[in-house]
């Protein structure tokens, strides 16, 4: 048993009798099984461009530093590309290396045609500004969909790389033909990975799409009024277990972007991994809402697999 299902069967496991409205309504939003789904179309997809003789999508993992999170991140990345068949090269650096050294390796990957995505792990060591290093990246093979051109381009609705985590949000929504039209939705965070772009997203005029959005964050002071008035949360901020059970209304569609390690000596790996959303008390109340782990992450790396086949089938 997986650990979405595992995690499924403790919460329906402890709910009461009056709470079989919710047993009948709930359902899961299972990133790795619809990230699955999507991998398999890719996979036939790159045999096609195999068999005619086409390139094959390549993506170069920039890797800067030795943290847990970051290597984990980026080995679950490359062995997707593996899975799918893609090409996929890892450059490693130390955490003291300097920003012109990294840069000089952007400029090569850049203009290495056999390369179509570039994607440097984020974060980067203080001394690197990682706005020099994401504007470096060529446009065309910014997967991660960072750029100011990417960016731009979205705001404005024209096709480009969307950014990895909201792409992969909104595919899962669209796969489990989440109905967005019209709703109220409110996004706890303002990133430029996640919040902010995802907020431009529910609000197009797309499907999913055609939201109402609320953007919160730090400075905002009636969070959990904002949050009861949701049709859709979209919870990003970093903060485990911020958002719980009084804070949802019934029916609400929830997201949880947020993945924290803590220390946890029953596990093998040592840590375990909680979301910003306190899953047992909001979950009996959602019509929809992602697991963590099992929800975003792995639509995330499907996004990203996405942006690089696209990127490789315009040069073909």
């Amino acid at each position: 048993m997986d650990a979405v299902a595992q995690q499924n069967k403790k919460i329906l496991a402890g709910w009461r009798p009056s709470d079989k409205n919710y047993l009948c309504a709930m359902q899961i939003l299972d990133g790795k099984k619809t990230a699955q789904s999507i991998k398999d179309e890719l996979k036939i997809e790159v045999a096609r461009l195999a068999n005619e003789g086409k390139k094959i999508p390549h993506l170069a993992a920039v890797l800067v530093g030795s943290s847990g999170a970051s290597e984990t991140y980026v080995a679950a990345k490359v062995k997707a590309c593996g899975e799918v068949g893609f090409k996929s090269t890892l450059i490693r650096f130390e955490d003291t290396v300097a920003e012109i050294k990294l840069m000089d390796k952007i400029i090569e990957l850049n203009n290495d045609p056999d390369v179509d995505g570039i994607l440097v792990q984020l974060p980067l060591p203080k001394h690197i500004s990682s706005e020099n290093i994401i504007n470096a990246v060529d446009p065309d093979k910014d997967v991660d969909g960072f750029h100011p051109v990417s960016i731009g381009k979205m705001v404005q609705g024209l096709p480009t790389f969307i950014p990895a985590t909201p792409h992969g949000i909104m595919l899962l929504l669209k796969h489990y033909k989440v109905d967005t039209r019209g709703k109220h939705a409110v996004v706890i965070g303002r990133s430029n990975i996640v919040g902010r772009p995802m907020s431009i997203l529910l609000s197009g005029n797309s499907n999913p799409g055609n939201c109402t959005v609320t953007i919160c964050h730090s400075q905002t002071k009636n969070i959990k009024e904002l949050c009861l008035q949701a049709d859709i949360i979209v919870a990003a901020m970093g903060k485990p277990g911020f958002v719980t059970g009084d804070m949802v209304k019934d029916d609400a569609v929830v997201i949880d972007v947020g993945i924290t390690r803590t220390a946890d000596s029953t596990k093998k790996s040592g840590y375990k991994l909680i979301g910003d959303v306190h899953f047992e008390s909001v979950a009996p109340k959602c019509s929809f809402i992602t697991p963590v782990p099992g929800g975003v992450g792995p639509m995330t790396i499907a996004a990203l697999l996405k942006n690089t086949y696209k990127s490789c089938i315009q040069k073909n």
